[in-house]
Parts: C-alpha cells; sequence; structure tokens
C-alpha cells in the first residue's frame, strides 16, 4: 500500500502506531507525499466544525433538489 492511502487514516489519527511511525518516516523523505499530507492535514479541524445535523441525509422531492 502506498503512503497516500494512509494519509486520511495518518491525519486523522487513525492509524497503527506501527504504521503512523512508518507515514511520518516516508513523509520526512518524500517531497510528494508531504505534499498530499498538506492538502489533507486540516480536515480533521473542518470536520470538528460539522454538527450531526450536518451529516443528516438530506430529503429530496421527486423533481429534484429544493432550492433555497
Amino acid at each position: 500500500m502506498h503512503v497516500r492511502q494512509l494519509l486520511g487514516a495518518y491525519v486523522l489519527g487513525a492509524l497503527a502506531p506501527g504504521e503512523g511511525r512508518f507515514v511520518a518516516v516516508h513523509l520526512r523523505r518524500c517531497a510528494g507525499c508531504r505534499t498530499a499530507y498538506r492538502e489533507v492535514a486540516d480536515t480533521p479541524s473542518l470536520l470538528a466544525l460539522l454538527a450531526e445535523t450536518d451529516l443528516a441525509p438530506v430529503e429530496q422531492s421527486p423533481s429534484g433538489p429544493e432550492e433555497e
């Protein structure tokens, strides 16, 4: 598995300790993966801004989404 596939779990702190160390070491050596990491690094902060109601399914009318 390539490190980029682990970045989402890495920024969320969801990797096993060994996997997290592997990703951290790789990020020190690989500029491309560091760039990809920076693109997702703020994800936990952004997710924290959501309320549970923001994640609720939106009901749609048969004709499509309602206009605001």
